[in-house]
């Protein structure tokens, strides 16, 4: 699985972007998604996830009502759009697949990852 990440970028807080993660493998709708974070120093941390059928999501709580994830398995991408960005968002987001689900939100559940997307927040 080739998982690529696009969409990242400058923008002033209170803006928006939308990630995109194209995956490269005939069985996507099989996998479910991850967006992870990472900013400078610090640890690779979970942003949000989505079910293979696109029917659960889960959050991490500082960006709950700002970020929504989805998919389109038609076109085998993963998105994150992102609403309301802060500085404290500035980070690499890389997105990931994991087969089988189970809702996993720790980086070591997920087999494959995208290179990555910088987004800067600016104040």
């Amino acid at each position: 699985v080739q998982l690529q990440a696009s969409g990242g970028g400058l923008v002033q807080a209170g803006g928006s972007l939308r990630l995109s993660c194209a995956a490269s493998v005939r069985t996507f709708s099989s996998y479910g998604m991850g967006w992870f974070r990472q900013a400078p120093g610090k640890e690779r941390d979970f942003v949000a996830t989505i079910s293979a059928s696109g029917g659960t999501t889960y959050y991490t709580d500082s960006v709950k009502g700002r970020f929504t994830i989805s998919r389109d398995d038609a076109k085998n991408t993963v998105y994150l759009q992102m609403n309301s960005l802060e500085p404290k968002d500035t980070a690499v987001y890389y997105c990931a697949a994991a087969r089988p689900w189970f809702g996993r939100r720790k980086p070591d559940e997920y087999v494959f990852w995208g290179q990555g997307t910088l987004v800067t927040v600016s104040s």
